[in-house]
């Protein structure tokens, strides 16, 4: 069955103001016979994600889980003395802090699409929370690191990525041209767009071959934080982040250097790669969403748009592999700790499982650039992705991209349907 959004606005509201922050709504006296199975599984996706994911010290959302145990779901989080001490390595890899800002963008972004749905007014807290996490982990010299340590509050792992940049950087954005956002709030976003774009300036130079450097100065030996002379899926990052410092602040040098960078990069992009992993093609889309978004140039802008509609037909492929390779897996599966099993390691059983789930979602949300819907076909698969998992026990991440794509996609349902009626 393909599910048709349209007239369920009021009843996602209801269901979906409930689990926000505990308050008491009309979905209490809706049965479960009444509401759709794909809108009782966000509603279990959303609780666990905040019950289970996210601590209320960190404001931050973590990578897995390794146990379904009140209290000891993130028992394998490093400890104070492990992340000075870069154990296990300098990224943080596999310790569940790795991916800190990628699932606090995507889940910030996510509450502000549904917000746009539903008007829940819960959710306006529930964007603050996800936006303090990013918040404390952007430095005062403009790093942005992938997580802070529960322990202090400030202990992080040095090197970082432009995956975490991108993510983070287009959640503020979309935050601060939200009306979720308040006033002072977005003079704050501005402040830390402005910290991130400075260090471009300063670091991102052929001395350093373009990269952004580790928190400590030092080069970043992986390449991962190289912000130019990249591959066709990154050559978009570098003017993204001058554009949304623009058009948070309005200050011209932050505008001057993304028309300095936007045409090369938009003509190196051109190419949509198809060995590249479908989180490398979901960031090249959010990257172009917000330039495409900005864009004053016709040339330009028809050209990104092009880029963005071949990503979506690259991912919808994906969609379906992933949605078939679910099929044979046990999502159940719990993660073991990084410090005395495989963990999250590809050498491991479980990364297979973590990623899958994660996959589908990222397929679907990489479909949705420039206001694009899902197809009925794409729908279907995002729908069955959702409703196959048990969140009472579903340790990945993934389950953040699942409910980013279907709020999006629903977000762009609305334009459209606005757009239909306004032409009538």
């Amino acid at each position: 069955m393909v599910l048709k959004t349209f007239n369920m606005k009021l009843v996602v509201s209801m269901v979906c103001l409930a689990g926000v922050c505990g308050q008491v709504s009309l979905a209490n006296e809706l049965s479960a016979a009444e509401l759709l199975p794909v809108e009782k599984k966000l509603g279990q996706a959303w609780e666990v994600s905040w019950k289970r994911f996210y601590r209320d010290d960190t404001h931050l959302f973590y990578d897995y889980l390794i146990s379904y145990e009140p209290g000891k779901e993130l028992a394998h989080l490093p400890t104070k003395e492990e992340v000075q001490q870069q154990n296990p390595n300098e990224c943080g890899y596999g310790t569940g802090m790795e991916d800190g800002m990628i699932s606090g963008g995507v889940m910030l972004s996510m509450i502000l699409d549904r917000a746009a749905v539903t008007g829940e007014e819960g959710l306006k807290e529930r964007a603050f929370d996800a936006y303090q996490g990013i918040r404390a982990c952007v430095t005062e010299e403009g790093f942005v690191s992938r997580a802070i340590c529960h322990e202090d509050l400030k202990s992080f792992y040095p090197n970082s990525s432009r995956d975490q940049y991108t993510h983070a950087v287009h959640a503020l954005w979309h935050y601060a041209d939200s009306p979720m956002c308040g006033v002072e709030t977005k003079a704050e976003i501005g402040q830390l767009l402005s910290r991130i774009a400075d260090r471009m300036t300063r670091n991102v130079i052929p001395e350093n071959n373009y990269d952004s450097l580790r928190a400590d100065g030092s080069r970043d030996t992986r390449g991962i934080s190289r912000m130019w002379n990249v591959n066709s899926h990154e050559w978009s990052r570098l003017p993204m982040i001058y554009a949304a410092a623009w058009d948070v602040t309005g200050k011209q040098e932050y505008h001057d250097l993304w028309r300095n960078y936007i045409g090369e990069a938009v003509q190196k992009s051109r190419r949509v790669p198809k060995a590249e992993s479908t989180y490398a093609l979901l960031q090249m889309q959010i990257s172009l969403e917000m330039l495409t978004s900005l864009e004053t140039d016709p040339a330009l802008k028809d050209t990104m748009q092009e880029i963005q509609a071949g990503i979506a037909e690259e991912c919808q492929s994906r969609a379906l592999h992933a949605n078939e390779a679910a099929k044979q897996l046990d999502l159940t599966m719990l993660c073991g700790d990084w410090r005395t099993t495989l963990g999250l390691s590809h050498k491991g059983k479980y990364r297979g499982v973590w990623y899958t789930i994660r996959e589908c979602g990222e397929a679907s949300l990489a479909q949705l650039g420039n206001e694009a819907v899902l197809t009925d076909e794409q729908q279907e698969v995002l729908n069955q992705s959702i409703c196959r998992l048990d969140y009472d026990q579903v340790s990945s991440n993934g389950i953040f991209f699942l409910q980013a794509a279907y709020w999006k996609n629903r977000a762009h349902e609305e334009l459209k349907h606005k757009a239909l009626k306004v032409v009538k």
